[in-house]
């Protein structure tokens, strides 16, 4: 027997003596999400274009009030349709226009008794879902322990990821921090390092496409999780670990009764378009609050990356400020151990000589001082309400522009409310927050409206430390757009102009980078972020070439629109993005050989001139003015290490 619901919304539900199975389609018809109850078992599986992109993969929580991953049956569907339109200044697309078809699927127990609802959204390319629970008799709260929802994966999918750090580990034990490399084109069947995979994690699906898996809408309500390999080609959600935040704080979730976990998310495409461009970490969230002033992004210099802890002095602070101002840029980054060296007076004082130069600053703090054993100061003070609030209405009457709160302890619920009290509280006083050495942001661009970024990669601070990220940082600059970057702002501090990661930019002297100019102007256009503290010194006035120091004057770091024009993860990446009437096209090349290309222009007009940057075989840069050919096409050659910026 066949059942028919709301055929323009292209949901169809079939129903045996045995089960029901329903279908939600996308607009397009193309994504094709099957919820079913066979065997008393909830699973759900997501097909693209008919073909197999997740198995049949199972459903369900386990509490403990209790287990609900079994036994359950679908009572009623309740299908709709869903709009939103909104204007992000902060995320990689300012204006989003937004359609899904919905259901919400009602699982019972063989009693007949309510046990959650299964909230299911199906846009064009995308599939996002999550749990509501319902109260059971007089219970009105729950610790969700764990989940069942997992991932089954077709045989031959490949596998990008990045493995779940130890806890306590790494720098002062200040692990995990979503800081490690990714395992790119890896078979399944493995666990990372035994704890799993940070979100997102993207998979190949052999010939068929690509899925992106992530989760979103995440307030200081809840655990944040990550993946794990349950067996071969099958994935499953994970919880935070014991050991995370000093082995304090429950791994499970705490939910008041109706409640809801977070959004479960999935985008499937035939190419790395869907993936690189997908908005759909901020279509399904809202703002959690209103904006407390209008909030300037922007870009800035940051002293801590070439010259280390010793550069947090007044002094050099102060020529940092006359960096950015000579540079039209419009913030200094403050960073670590400035309450000690610096003092809050002498702040205050470089906060007015800032003022004067049309520069605001940021201030760097350490999260805590309880959960890990960093010693940089400011210390103690983001974890107490009554300090960080103290704090913030003194950087508030002294004109701080933001913060930049760093090391964090896991991915507990202990913890995520942390995150959620300083988005708060920081937006009383009027101030931005960059997060470091922190979880991946989780539809927070939307959700917080003075959220600036996060880092949650291997950023830049690794370049300096290692030259083996340095011979690796094309690698992974060309891994970030397809998978960190493409759900939420990402603070990477990159861009740097020095040949050496030293305070003088002597040869011979720490790190040396082994990319091109071009082609760190072209990572200022491939990451993306509201807020930029590029990695560039005040000695690249005067000894890096001027057509690299004027394009890095004006770069914007707000975008209105993005485009994917040609790719692979860890090879090479062709990227276009729009500011205003303006496009810039970054392409940047990690293989051993020169990448030889012709890519079609966006936006481009006939006839328009087009400012070239690239790189010759030796990685010499230089800019000149060129035309695409009369299909609007034009030819790269970029060598390893090397790139090519374009803008029209």
């Amino acid at each position: 027997m066949k059942r028919q619901f709301l055929i323009s919304l292209t949901l169809i539900g079939t129903m045996s003596a045995a089960a029901e199975s329903y279908e939600v389609k996308s607009p397009d018809g193309l994504t094709v999400v099957t919820v079913s109850d066979e065997g008393l078992m909830p699973t759900y599986s997501v097909k693209y274009k008919g073909t197999d992109f997740l198995l049949n993969s199972p459903l369900g929580l386990r509490t403990n009030i209790g287990d609900f991953t079994a036994g359950l049956n679908i009572s009623k569907v309740h299908p709709a349709k869903r709009s939103d339109s909104y204007s992000l200044k902060n995320i990689k697309t300012s204006k989003v226009d937004y359609e899904a078809n919905t259901c919400d699927f009602t699982f019972c127990r063989e009693d007949g008794v309510p046990v959650f609802d299964l909230q299911m959204e199906v846009s064009d390319n995308n599939v996002a879902f999550r749990y509501n629970m319902w109260p059971q008799n007089d219970t009105l709260c729950c610790v969700v322990d764990s989940e069942a929802t997992g991932f089954v994966m077709p045989d031959g999918t490949t596998t990008f990821l990045c493995p779940q750090m130890q806890p306590m580990t790494g720098f002062a034990r200040t692990a995990p921090s979503y800081e490690t490399n990714y395992d790119l084109g890896d078979s399944m069947g493995k666990n990372g390092w035994g704890n799993g995979y940070t979100f997102p994690c993207l998979f190949r699906n052999g010939e068929n496409g690509w899925t992106l898996i992530s989760e979103t809408g995440l307030a200081g309500d809840y655990v944040a999780s990550h993946l794990a390999n349950k067996e071969g080609n099958a994935y499953e959600i994970a919880y935070a670990m014991p050991a995370e935040l000093n082995g304090f704080g429950s791994t499970g979730a705490q939910i008041a009764l109706p409640g809801g976990t977070p959004w479960r998310t999935i985008t499937v495409g035939e190419n790395l378009a869907p993936i690189v461009e997908t908005t759909i970490p901020f279509d399904v969230v809202q703002p959690l609050y209103e904006a407390s002033k209008d909030y300037d992004y922007g870009k800035g210099s940051w002293s801590w990356i070439i010259k280390m802890d010793p550069s947090c002095n007044f002094e050099e602070q102060k020529k940092y400020i006359d960096f950015s101002a000579a540079m039209g840029w419009d913030t200094v980054l403050v960073d670590a151990l400035w309450d000690s060296q610096i003092g809050y007076e002498g702040i205050e004082k470089l906060a007015a000589y800032g003022k004067e130069k049309g520069v605001d600053l940021y201030l760097w703090y350490n999260s805590n001082g309880s959960w890990n054993d960093a010693p940089q100061g400011p210390r103690g003070v983001m974890n107490d309400i009554v300090k960080r609030r103290k704090d913030m209405k003194w950087m508030q009457k002294n004109g701080i522009r933001g913060i930049k709160v760093d090391f964090f302890g896991g991915d507990k619920q202990e913890t995520m409310r942390l995150y959620h009290d300083i988005l708060a509280d920081a937006n009383d006083y009027g101030i931005l927050v960059i997060f470091h050495g922190c979880t991946l942001p989780r539809g927070w661009d939307r959700m917080y409206p003075n959220f600036a970024a996060a880092e949650a990669v291997l950023a830049s601070e690794n370049l300096h430390f290692s030259q083996g990220m340095c011979d690796a940082e094309a690698k992974n600059a060309a891994t970030h757009p397809f998978i960190r970057n493409a759900v939420g702002s990402m603070d990477f501090g990159g861009s740097t102009l020095n040949k050496w990661y030293n305070a003088k930019n002597e040869p011979g002297r720490g790190t040396q980078r082994k990319t091109s100019d071009v082609f760190a102007l072209a990572t200022a256009v491939l990451f993306q972020s509201p807020v930029q503290h590029f990695a560039m010194a005040p000695n690249n006035l005067e000894d890096a070439p001027a057509w690299a120091v004027n394009f890095m004057k004006s770069v914007p770091t707000t975008w209105d629109e993005v485009k994917f024009i040609d790719g692979y993860p860890g090879k090479y990446i062709v990227l276009a993005r729009r500011s205003g009437d303006d496009w810039y096209v970054a392409a940047i090349n990690a293989e051993d050989t020169p990448l030889k290309t012709e890519i079609d222009l966006p936006g481009y007009n006939a006839g328009e001139e087009i400012a070239m940057y690239s790189d010759d075989k030796n990685l010499i840069g230089s800019v000149r003015t060129v035309k695409a050919d009369k299909k609007g096409k034009i030819k790269l050659n970029i060598p390893t290490n090397g790139a090519t910026l374009l803008k029209y």
